[in-house]
């Protein structure tokens, strides 16, 4: 499923990629050989400019046609200096007769007058016996804008095998109202469709190595945006196959339990210990009960902590009372465990003068009886796997400045001197129904077990709770020697 999602996902990012690079890459290309065009067409009507202002002008006997060009004083300098711009020029009689030209064949094209420039094709035909053509070995037709281009020979004729393609513009020279003959100018179109094709070529190679770029960018992207939801996926199938153990066993105790129960009454109700023996039974069903229901408590907090849970509850809490209260109720274990359970508070600086600051010193603005059942989880914690004889303490600081916060926060750190806990199980350790020994989990049954969820869920409510008011908490343990939780919570008063 999460393969056929991720390659779904390349294929469209692929996709969508090569349809706007192609769009671009037809956009550069049109406007290239647009540009490459309107070029070629402004040289050549500057050609034609030059031309038309150097052409010697006579004046001539007959009345109808009073001027004439002097063909050979106006085209001897302009066919050396229009040969290095590879442009041929082209003089024809006001009947449409050529009369001068630079191409070494002519081309027999009809005369279209236009300045702005038009596409022709010349195509050579097979010679025949006949004396007219043979001396009109070329014969060209005209074709629209835009033909299918090809290269120039290095000759203006034709190859037999390939047609010629020219870009030509055509002036009428007119002196009043007599026209004195036609300029026609041509340019090789090679010099457009040579740099074009070498454009598209260089288009074509550059998209399809992006888009080959694109589709492995792609399929790693598609992989990376994959793993929080299949992280997520094995997740919700771990919580769901854990929760169902966890559920599983205190339900099955309970109705074996149940039909001990009623056996044992419908088999002895005569015997003296059937009431004993109800009761103990009883009481038992009763401890497993209240066990499932701490469990289910525990899962719909933490299912309301993925929902996103309100801050309609926060008001001012004044941790350091908090912890007093919690290490008040949780003295009672310590004793009995003969563990030296101790607060620290650390005192505000001398410096420090503000009469409000100082009163609020150590407090917050968060939810009371989420804090108390953070606090209550960590020491009682601590208290289950710290031996007889150890110490557990508990000190609260204010940080007016940490590196990830620019708002005064409180450190609370809960140090024991317990078992502490291998290295491999620390980034695993907030994890729900993770335990790093399930044996040493149950192995006091005391009032530490009654304080515990018991089913893994305790220190992945209070990171819950951590992060519902923004902080952060870390753990650091070395194995044999203790384990500190280090709590660290934003100062946000309420504004």
């Amino acid at each position: 499923m999460f393969q056929a999602t991720r390659r779904r996902l390349a294929i469209w990012y692929t996709a969508v990629t090569a349809v706007l690079l192609l769009l671009f890459a037809s956009g550069v290309y049109l406007y290239v050989r647009n540009t490459l065009i309107e070029r070629i067409d402004d040289t050549l009507n500057h050609v034609v400019e030059i031309v038309e202002r150097s052409l010697v002008i006579e004046r001539s006997n007959n009345e109808l046609e009073p001027f004439h060009i002097n063909v050979e004083a106006s085209f001897r300098n302009n066919a050396e200096t229009v040969e290095d711009d590879h442009i041929d020029l082209e003089w024809f009689s006001p009947t449409g007769e050529l009369i001068w030209s630079t191409f070494s064949e002519p081309l027999n094209l009809p005369i279209h007058s236009d300045r702005n420039g038009e596409t022709v094709r010349i195509i050579k035909q097979e010679q025949t016996e006949n004396p007219e053509n043979s001396q009109s070995p070329l014969r060209g037709s005209s074709v629209a804008h835009g033909g299918n281009p090809q290269d120039r020979a290095d000759s203006p004729v034709p190859s037999p095998h390939s047609p010629l393609l020219l870009r030509q513009v055509t002036q009428r020279v007119e002196m009043g109202r007599q026209v004195l003959g036609y300029l026609r100018v041509s340019h090789p179109w090679f010099e457009v469709t040579k740099p074009s094709r070498q454009l598209m070529f260089d288009l074509a190679l550059g998209t399809g190595l992006m888009v080959v770029s694109v589709a492995a960018s792609g399929w790693f992207l598609s992989g990376k945006a994959m793993e929080p939801v299949g992280e997520s996926y094995q997740r919700l199938k771990q919580f769901t196959a854990d929760a169902s153990h966890e559920l599983r066993s205190p339900i099955a105790l309970i109705q074996t339990n149940v039909q001990v129960a009623l056996t044992d009454l419908e088999l002895t109700e005569t015997e003296a210990g059937v009431a004993k023996n109800y009761r103990q039974q009883l009481k038992v069903v009763e401890r497993l009960t209240q066990r499932l229901g701490r469990l289910v408590n525990d899962l719909l907090f933490l299912a309301r902590q993925d929902g996103g849970m309100s801050k309609d509850d926060f008001t001012t809490c004044p941790v350091d009372a908090l912890l007093m209260e919690v290490v008040e109720e949780q003295q009672l274990l310590a004793t009995e465990k003969a563990i030296k359970l101790s607060l620290h508070l650390i005192d505000p600086p001398i410096s420090e003068t503000s009469p409000e600051l100082l009163e609020n010193w150590f407090t917050l603005w968060g939810n009371w009886d989420q804090l108390v059942r953070l606090f209550t989880n960590l020491i009682g914690n601590a208290l289950q796997y710290t031996p007889a004889g150890g110490e557990v303490s508990v000190e609260l600081a204010r940080i007016e400045r940490i590196r990830y916060s620019s708002v005064p926060c409180l450190q609370i750190q809960v140090s024991d001197t317990g078992v502490g806990i291998p290295a491999e199980a620390l980034p695993k350790l907030f994890d729900r129904f993770y335990r790093v020994d399930p044996a040493r989990t149950h192995k006091t049954r005391s009032l530490a077990t009654d304080n515990a969820t018991g089913s893994g869920l305790g220190l992945a409510i209070a990171q819950a709770i951590v992060e519902h008011h923004h902080g952060q908490i870390q753990v650091e343990s070395t194995l044999g020697k203790g384990t500190t939780f280090i709590v660290i919570l934003p100062v946000t008063l309420e504004s």
